[in-house]
């Protein structure tokens, strides 16, 4: 698909998933999909959870505005990666909270009501290599194409996922790095996504 036609899909998107309303608790909020998402045509895409409330629910831009996206912005520097060289979205893309607005996980229902959203979003923007964040981000990538990855196996490995290459990675919530994995490790998991790319230049069965 041409570049032009690309751009013009994705704005359909767009406008379609602002209009929906497949999700019963969350009727009330926008979708966190726009141009501030990232660049049509982006080598690396990746996917999170779902907004958070005082993230991109706020800035209307994922990873933005919290101490996730803080760290997140730390971390793709550490490889030499910026905001304008990725796509960034995630598998719920409205925000979920509880009836005391505290952000929390989005249910199954929703992830799968947006499982559609999220494989036209890889089909448009049509990156070379995606990273997921957190378990929830590479359990609805399962719903795209079957892959039999989990995060606790293979975190930070590089794996071949429709005709791309998947490098699943943890969430980077300062919860995840307070119980589950530490800045340190993180960081040496981001280093597998500059193996990714570096790898797309040299194998010719990865998309370009």
């Amino acid at each position: 698909m041409a570049l032009n036609d690309r751009q013009e899909a994705f704005a359909a998107l767009v406008s379609e998933a602002a209009a929906c309303r497949r999700c019963e608790a969350m009727c009330g909020r926008s979708a966190v999909l726009s141009a501030r998402n990232g660049r049509v045509g982006a080598r690396v895409m990746f996917v999170g959870e779902a907004p958070g409330r005082q993230g991109g629910d706020r800035t209307r831009v994922p990873f933005s505005g919290d101490q996730s996206g803080r760290n997140f912005s730390r971390y793709i520097a550490s490889i030499g990666l910026a905001r304008g060289d990725l796509f960034i979205t995630n598998s719920a893309l409205c925000n979920p909270r509880t009836e005391t607005g505290a952000n929390r996980r989005p249910t199954r229902l929703e992830v799968s009501n947006c499982s559609d959203f999220l494989r036209r979003q890889v089909e448009t923007i049509d990156p070379t290599v995606v990273v997921t964040l957190g378990a929830v981000a590479l359990e609805a990538l399962r719903a795209v194409e079957y892959h039999p990855f989990t995060l606790k196996e293979n975190v930070g490995q590089v794996q071949n996922w429709r005709g791309r290459l998947l490098v699943p990675l943890y969430h980077p919530s300062p919860q995840v790095l307070a119980s589950h994995r530490r800045e340190p490790q993180q960081l040496e998991d981001y280093r597998s996504v500059a193996r990714a790319l570096a790898l797309t230049r040299r194998r010719p069965d990865v998309k370009r």
